[in-house]
């Protein structure tokens, strides 16, 4: 049996897969590596999360499976419940259920409400009486009113949870009542840092012990094996991207040159592709990497797999407890993995 690595997660069916079929390989792909926990993003194409999830199950064994994120507003808490038990069975006990807060933009498009912190915060509280065997009556509160919930009086387990992170209200919910946070991607170290400190102190407030609440550096990791016009997607697509949701938001969190972003966002070229890291050509990923700063990138693990190694070091030293291995497939992040492995065993 590989031996699992814990510390260590990825990503399945990063990017713009060509077929959701590709997971099947991956996550075997990802057991084999080692690598601890699968994530699932989900996007409603072809990435449906709790399809995703039951394949994943399917062909996996020890590999834990966590979604990362879905939107708690986009089913019925009975529809979610009822997936996370089932694959909690599924799985003998290898399932997270993992939400977030979603795009407001997207949400408001498809008629939903804007998630709130007060709703993540409700919905969580339901799931985790549901999974103790409570009947709820007469619920009124943030994540909805219903008359009835239940799944099964017989019923007593801590069903693990997981919310994806990115402003402070989040990271303290995190603290209080999640299991996991998993923190955004491109974050600075002194971002990091500071994320790391809000939710163990959120944690410790609430009379939690800090060391409960793993948090998930999310760390953009592409080496240099990668063909360069994958590697251009995977870097400036990607982070072109969020840039191109919700830029201000990154900027204000990393406390980067809100300047830069609007020279970037108001370029001829990249205002006129919807979605760099989907549609974007080289040319214009080259031409794009002209207009983001390089230390905005340099948050990432990229180079050499010793230098990819190192990068994911310096995400414990800032005090992350483990590490998504963001971006790159199972089998392009293997020559990382390998590296890393060897340096534990140098390390004795």
């Amino acid at each position: 049996m590989t031996t699992l690595l814990p510390e260590l997660g990825c990503y399945l069916l990063a990017g713009q897969p060509r077929s959701a079929r590709d997971l099947i390989g991956e996550v075997i792909d990802a057991e084999t590596l080692g690598l601890g926990t699968a994530f699932i993003s989900e996007r409603y194409n072809k990435k449906e999360a709790a399809s995703l999830c039951g394949a994943a199950a399917a062909v996996s064994t020890d590999i834990q499976i966590c979604t990362a994120a879905t939107n708690h507003n986009t089913r019925h808490p009975m529809v979610t419940a009822g997936m996370a038990r089932t694959m909690q069975d599924l799985t003998g006990g290898r399932f997270t259920l993992g939400i977030g807060r979603g795009i407001a933009v997207l949400q408001g498009m498809y008629g939903m409400t804007n998630v709130s912190t007060a709703q993540m915060e409700d919905f969580a509280g339901l799931m985790r009486r549901l999974f103790r065997g409570e009947a709820i009556i007469g619920h009124d509160g943030p994540a909805g009113k219903f008359p009835v919930l239940h799944l099964d009086s017989a019923l007593d387990e801590h069903l693990p949870m997981c919310v994806v992170a990115f402003g402070p209200e989040t990271l303290k919910l995190a603290g209080r009542c999640f299991d996991h946070v998993v923190l955004h991607t491109y974050f600075t170290d002194e971002t990091t840092r500071r994320c790391v400190k809000a939710v163990k102190a959120s944690a410790e407030s609430a009379g939690r012990n800090p060391d409960d609440v793993v948090v998930w550096s999310c760390l953009a990791t592409i080496g240099d094996h990668v063909p360069y016009a994958d590697r251009l997607r995977k870097t400036v697509g990607r982070l072109g991207t969020y840039l191109q949701g919700y830029g201000q938001l990154l900027v204000d969190t990393n406390e980067w040159d809100p300047a830069a972003l609007q020279r970037f966002l108001s370029d001829p070229i990249v205002s006129g592709v919807a979605g760099l890291d989907v549609v974007g050509t080289t040319e214009q990923l080259e031409h794009a990497a002209t207009l983001i700063p390089q230390d905005w990138l340099a948050a990432s693990a990229t180079g050499t797999p010793k230098d990819c190694v190192a990068a994911i070091d310096r995400q414990f030293a800032l005090g992350c407890d483990r590490v998504i291995l963001h971006g790159s497939t199972p089998m392009e992040l293997a020559p990382i993995v390998a590296a890393y492995k060897a340096s534990r065993e140098k390390d004795g």
